[in-house]
């Protein structure tokens, strides 16, 4: 039996993760992977560096992206693997979700400093580096480097989560639409941690099936750190119903996110051999 270990679900300090590209590579093969997929948020910009890195060290890279799509209004991450990344038209969905985010960040500014939290922009900036385009998570990280939170996961649980206290809406792709243009992009569609916290509601199984019947969504982030084992059987249920692609992965982040250590979930090769056809 092929024993291969595959993480299809990682983010480099280009989108808000704290590794360079070339350091998750080298981390990827110290943590026993053969196989990775770099899946930074709405950019394609880590990935040469990351194969430059791959290259030397040995390890497979799959060229990825986590896109920020919508359904009803409601957030839903779409990962995208093996697509062209220079498609002009998925390219410039991806710059104008970018501008989206950049554009919220002095608004949320605002609402923080009503409530107490002052931090600048350039606070922000600092944090975010290199990355493509400023977030939440750099938002959160500037909090934290100013004292007034412990780390990522209370200034999300506190201030910054969908519908808290500072958030603000910004644009993102509807999601029939992102598949869609992954596909005309030659890539493969899999919704990344679809029944995390409460996404379920808006990802049921009546709407999965519909999005494979009518946009040919190709699977979905099965083994995820946000999925309990119940929810994880439930969801491989429905993959093998569906007949769809049930992928597996960290989630990695490096210090930005607790407890998603590289490897911690893989993709069965079985799967990763589907994903690649």
């Amino acid at each position: 039996m092929d024993r291969r270990r595959i993480d299809l679900h990682t983010h480099s300090s280009v989108s808000d993760g704290t590794d360079s590209p070339s350091e998750l590579m080298d981390k990827a093969v110290d943590a026993g992977l053969a196989v990775i997929a770099l899946t930074d948020h709405d950019t394609f910009d880590g990935l040469a560096e990351a194969a430059a890195a791959a290259e030397r060290s040995g390890i497979t890279l799959l060229p990825g992206m986590e896109m920020s799509t919508h359904l009803h209004g409601a957030s839903v991450h779409l990962l995208a693997y093996g697509m062209d990344t220079e498609d002009p038209a998925l390219n410039a969905e991806l710059q104008r979700i970018r501008v989206g985010r950049e554009d919220r960040v002095g608004p949320v500014l605002e609402r923080l400093s009503g409530l107490g939290m002052q931090i600048s922009r350039e606070q922000v900036e600092a944090q975010a580096g290199d990355a493509s385009s400023i977030g939440r998570p750099h938002i959160a990280d500037a909090l934290v480097e100013a004292g007034l939170v412990a780390d990522r996961a209370e200034a999300f649980d506190r201030w910054l989560h969908d519908g808290g206290p500072a958030h603000v809406e910004r644009y993102t792709t509807e999601l029939s639409a992102a598949i869609d243009l992954v596909h005309a992009a030659g890539g493969k569609a899999v919704i990344a941690h679809p029944w995390s916290r409460s996404s379920r509601e808006v990802l049921p199984p009546k709407v999965l099936a519909a999005l494979v019947a009518d946009h040919r969504l190709d699977g979905l982030e099965v083994d995820h750190h946000d999925h309990d084992l119940q929810t994880r059987r439930e969801l491989r249920a429905l993959t093998e119903e569906l007949q769809i692609i049930a992928t597996g992965s960290s989630d990695y982040h490096g210090a930005g996110k607790l407890d998603h250590e590289l490897g911690c979930f893989t993709t069965d090769p079985a799967m990763y051999e589907r994903l690649l056809s």
